[in-house]
């Protein structure tokens, strides 16, 4: 028998963290793995897309390092549970190595870019600004628990990757970019 999706534990308003602790459903470390696992389910949105097949396996890799992310977030550290995965470096040096590929083949970059041009490029810039609130969420977490270093890098880098992949799939996509231009 597997798990039942309902447990009837949070009907007035607390959740358990992974080992047992109980907290509030806004406690800030719920409110940074939810945004995590909500910028998990944009990046599964974004690889749904009719996109080229590297893109797809690379956000699959992605989607899989989130959910590790949320589970370690979700960890009462001052519990002992079983080894959670983690954010390694490699995880951190693939987004880097994926960003230097798609930068070398994109015009320099001389403005800001309004988001847009194709749903595609949009779900890309919609991954960026979720992955940017969830960076925020997890510093504020960092203030009052240990908080894995690495996640961090993760989720910062991870933003300058949602946003190369937009330029590139405008690019791919022959839909050109709309340059932010302001009034004088």
């Amino acid at each position: 028998m597997g798990w039942k999706v309902y447990t009837k534990t949070g009907d007035k308003g607390k959740t358990s963290l992974i080992g047992g602790t109980r907290v509030p459903k806004y406690d800030d470390r719920i409110e940074a793995y939810g945004t995590i696992d909500e910028l998990n389910s944009f990046t599964g949105l974004l690889r749904d897309q009719d996109i080229d097949i590297h893109y797809k396996e690379v956000l699959l890799e992605i989607q899989k390092r989130l959910f590790d992310m949320e589970s370690s977030v979700a960890h009462d550290r001052n519990k002992q549970v079983k080894k959670l995965p983690e954010i390694k470096e490699k995880d951190i040096n693939l987004l880097e190595t994926e960003i230097d590929k798609m930068d070398e083949l994109l015009p320099t970059l001389t403005s800001f870019i309004l988001p847009g041009g194709h749903p595609v490029v949009s779900y890309c810039h919609i991954c960026r600004t979720v992955c940017r609130r969830a960076e925020r969420l997890l510093l504020k977490v960092a203030e009052k628990y240990p908080v894995n270093e690495n996640d961090l890098k993760y989720l910062n880098r991870l933003s300058d990757y949602f946003f190369v992949l937009g330029r590139k799939l405008a690019k791919d996509l022959n839909v050109g970019e709309t340059k932010w231009e302001p009034d004088k």
